[in-house]
């Protein structure tokens, strides 16, 4: 028997996929594919703006476990109302700062989303991702 949040997590994703003009059976078969894995990892686009890149650097640094990563949506971002920004830092350390974007194609998945942590690919500069837990 299905318990009634992850049924409440799919009816949402659900419908958030399928008004972002997917076809609705199939905006439900993902969203039930996605909370039923328990996790969805993003790439976090925008990573070579700015100081960007010595961030990645440094997060490559530090222990996964105390890399804290923040989606947080900006309606009043001007370029788009709907992008979500990848806020990230370390647990103990001082400041929060901003990684990138989520792809636009994945916002309305992200908002079911509650909290994120952050992985740095082979300890690199290529990008980042994140994984999203259900």
């Amino acid at each position: 028997m299905i318990n009634r949040e992850i049924k409440s997590k799919v009816m949402s994703l659900g419908n958030r996929l399928a008004t972002k003009g997917n076809d609705r059976s199939i905006a439900f078969v993902r969203a039930w594919a996605i909370v039923k894995a328990g996790s969805l990892e993003l790439a976090v686009k925008g990573t070579s703006y700015g100081t960007r890149q010595e961030a990645l650097r440094r997060l490559a640094g530090y222990n996964p476990a105390d890399v804290r990563a923040f989606i947080v949506p900006e309606p009043d971002n001007p370029a788009d109302p709907a992008a979500v920004t990848v806020m990230v830092g370390v647990q103990g350390g001082r400041g929060i700062y901003r990684l990138g974007y989520l792809p636009r194609e994945q916002t309305a998945i992200a908002a079911v989303f509650k909290a994120a942590s952050l992985r740095v690919l082979d300890g690199n500069i290529r990008g980042a991702r994140i994984a999203l837990r259900a």
